[in-house]
């Protein structure tokens, strides 16, 4: 779970964990059938809490579903941050997303479920990965790493990639996952403006552990 400041007192601490409890629960729901049309009763059942308690945090499910998935996002935002640190080439850390990406569906399987089910509609919001990836754009396009194209156009092109392996990942777990990853990695660079030879390189260098 993303990280924030303690509460400062019992009250605001034993609140703060109601909601991370109903937050959770929501992103299991979404992770394991995508389906929003549990009750609010199965709902603070499942995360434990009573029922009033839903609506000291959240008016409706659809507000409840919608912390979750920005939840779930911004870990994934803090896990390319966390392993990606020190890392200065805008095209190094293109193809390391991709290829932590392929892992993480078998490291972080509920985690990249949400992502799966619900990223497509939060392709261009303000945290998570895509905030990231788009500074990583930028980044690359004003040092002349990548080709001069509009950032957010490009950041299409990069988000509807990156979920088109999470799905293949799901949807073909026969497939060599850090394979495909390296690949479309390859072919994201290169589309990216970068040469075909440093392309190949750069998509291939060390990843960090995810351990």
């Amino acid at each position: 779970m993303p990280t924030s400041a303690p509460p400062g007192n019992r009250f605001e601490r034993r609140r703060a964990e109601t909601r991370r409890a109903l937050v959770r629960a929501a992103r299991r729901i979404l992770a394991e059938t995508g389906d929003t049309s549990a009750s609010i009763q199965a709902i603070a059942e499942r995360a434990d809490v009573g029922f009033g308690s839903f609506y000291n945090h959240f008016e409706s499910k659809t507000e409840l579903f919608e912390a979750a998935v920005v939840d779930a996002l911004e870990e994934f935002g803090q896990t390319f941050d966390q392993h990606l640190a020190g890392i200065d080439d805008p095209a190094e850390l293109v193809a390391a997303g991709f290829r932590l990406s392929a892992r993480m569906a078998e490291s972080h399987p509920e985690l990249m479920q949400v992502l799966r089910r619900r990223g497509l509609g939060h392709l261009h919001s303000d945290n998570g990965l895509a905030v990231r990836a788009l500074r990583d754009l930028q980044a690359g396009i004003a040092s002349g790493r990548f080709t001069a194209v509009e950032p957010v156009v490009a950041l299409s092109a990069l988000g509807g990639t990156l979920l088109s392996l999470v799905e293949l990942r799901f949807a073909r777990p026969e497939l060599d996952g850090d394979e495909a990853a390296t690949n479309l990695a390859e072919m994201v660079l290169r589309m990216l403006g970068v040469p075909p030879d440093d392309a190949h390189e750069v998509a291939r260098r060390p990843l960090p552990d995810l351990g």
